[in-house]
């Protein structure tokens, strides 16, 4: 038996000390920033990213004010909340310098936010697609949520009734920033 353990310790040890994924094409693909430039989860490489599909003129937009406290309260920690504005439910407004403006205005966002982007479908920006491949989840609706780990990997997805500071939310977020 004790032979047997030391002849797994090399393999135990593999696995536990197994290194963060590869950088993948599609999952750091760039966004064009809402700002100018572009965006991309590589740069924030090692931290956790929280992306949200977001609409200006849905009945789920007041949830832009718990995105910038989420992102407020864990931001120091490591934590990115990247909101990618996507008319792909027609309830987007019709520029991304109007989705700007409404939203400084509004919520006086100081979060990273993407220019208009395709979430799902065949047209869907390449980290969504991403998504849909490694973990079948594709937005059904706007505010649908995908929590990426400091390992690149999908943590979670959460849809459109999931609150950013609700405890599930934040139980989460704890979780990636610890690990």
């Amino acid at each position: 038996m004790r032979a047997l353990l030391f002849a797994l310790a090399p393999v135990f040890a593999a696995f536990v000390a197994a290194p963060a994924l590869a950088a993948s094409p599609d999952r750091d693909a760039p966004f064009v920033s809402i700002d100018g430039g572009t965006l991309s989860l590589a740069q924030w490489s090692g931290q956790p990213v929280l992306v949200v599909n977001t609409a200006s003129r849905c009945g789920y937009t007041p949830q832009y004010e718990g995105l910038q406290t989420l992102y407020d309260t864990y931001r120091d920690k490591g934590l990115v909340v990247l909101a990618v504005p996507s008319d792909d439910f027609n309830q987007e407004l019709a520029t991304a310098e109007e989705v700007k403006d409404f939203c400084a205005i509004n919520y006086d966002l100081t979060l990273p936010m993407t220019d208009i982007t395709p979430v799902k479908g065949a047209k869907a920006h390449p980290f969504y697609q991403w998504v849909r491949q490694n973990t079948d989840f594709q937005p059904r609706w706007n505010f649908n949520k995908v929590l990426v780990g400091r390992d690149g990997r999908v943590l979670a997805t959460f849809g459109s009734n999931t609150e950013p500071m609700s405890a599930e939310m934040t139980r989460q977020v704890e979780a990636a920033l610890k690990g």
